[in-house]
């Protein structure tokens, strides 16, 4: 796939979210992510407070819990509808960039939460977002990502642009980039296994000593 048909698709994807930004954040701002919350703040080792990146942060529901912690969050998001609102909404820095031209700073985030964002990303592009997620971690830096799951297969559902792994396939995206799995789980929570569309998993960046930064 071809860096235009790349950006083609994201920027039909985000079309969408641009439509529906009000539609989309009455409806999900009661949405109890608080699972997945915690197994990023968990994971990560460093003391806090903890400088985050909220991944496709959308109106900034997530970005203002994490405030409310007392971290220290960022948010990002292609739309820049959903960057004027969570603004307004969580009242922290968030940035306008697409998820396939990331500019992130090197080696600063002690987490980063992509929470039902990067399945949106086409397989031909994973690989190097996910470099620039790593590149943007510190060492030992904690990823959480949840992404709905499936059979590997990708395509357009409606407007939108998915990707759809089973785990095996993700955790080999993921340690291909310089991360090493710490768990996965399935949501929501207490249901059997066919009722659990989300797959989230969580994973610690790892360096080797030319990589890392004196």
């Amino acid at each position: 796939m071809e860096q235009k048909q790349i950006d083609e698709i994201t920027q039909t994807t985000l079309r969408h979210y641009e439509r529906n930004a009000e539609q989309f954040f009455a409806g999900t701002i009661d949405h109890d992510v608080s699972q997945n919350i915690a197994a990023l703040l968990e994971a990560i080792e460093a003391p806090a407070p903890y400088r985050l990146l909220d991944l496709g942060c959308g109106p900034g529901r997530d970005l203002k819990a994490f405030k409310a912690m007392g971290h220290e969050p960022v948010g990002i998001d292609g739309s820049a509808r959903f960057v004027e609102m969570a603004r307004a909404f969580s009242g922290c820095e968030v940035w306008q960039q697409d998820f396939v031209h990331l500019d992130l700073p090197a080696q600063h985030f002690d987490g980063i939460y992509a929470n039902a964002s990067l399945f949106h990303v086409p397989s031909a592009a994973l690989p190097k977002v996910l470099r620039d997620l790593h590149d943007a971690l510190k060492t030992g830096g904690v990823l959480f990502s949840s992404n709905p799951r499936g059979d590997n297969r990708e395509g357009w559902n409606g407007p939108r642009y998915g990707s759809y792994y089973d785990y095996a396939t993700w955790e080999r995206y993921l340690t291909d980039a310089g991360f090493t799995p710490i768990r996965h789980y399935y949501r929501p929570e207490g249901l059997p296994r066919n009722q659990q569309p989300w797959l989230a998993s969580v994973w610690r960046c790892v360096r080797n000593r030319t990589e890392a930064r004196p």
